[in-house]
C-alpha cells in the first residue's frame, strides 16, 4: 500500500495546531485514502527520542505539522497529496495575511 509523511514546520505550536484543525475538517473524498493529522516536535522528525521524551509534556516545541498518507494506488495517493498541498498553501496564504507571528519581521 503507497504512503507519504508530509511534514511541514512552522514556527510556532499555535500555528502547527491551528493549521491542522483547518485542514481536519475536509474528509478525503475516498474511502480508500487514509489520512491522519498530527502535530510534532522536530526532535521527533530527526529521531531524537531522548529528546522527544524530555519535552514531551511541553507542547510549546511542537511546532511540525505532520500529515501521513495511505492509498491503494499510487495515483490515489498523489491525487490525494496533491489536494492537500493546494488547501495547504491556502491555510498558509491566511495565516501570513491575517495572523502577526506568522513570518518573521522584515526590516
Amino acid at each position: 500500500m503507497p504512503s507519504r509523511v508530509v511534514d511541514v514546520p512552522l514556527l510556532s505550536n499555535r500555528l502547527a495546531s491551528t493549521a491542522m484543525r483547518a485542514l481536519q475538517v475536509d474528509a478525503e473524498l475516498s474511502p480508500l485514502v487514509r489520512r491522519n493529522f498530527t502535530v510534532v516536535a522536530a526532535d521527533r522528525v530527526n529521531g531524537d527520542v531522548a529528546e522527544e521524551q524530555k519535552n514531551a509534556a511541553d507542547d510549546s516545541h511542537k511546532t511540525i505539522l505532520r500529515t501521513e498518507y495511505s492509498a491503494t494506488t499510487n495515483r490515489m495517493l498523489r491525487v490525494a497529496v496533491n489536494g492537500f498541498m493546494e488547501s495547504l498553501g491556502v491555510v498558509l496564504q491566511v495565516m501570513q495575511e491575517l495572523d502577526v507571528d506568522v513570518l518573521e519581521s522584515r526590516s
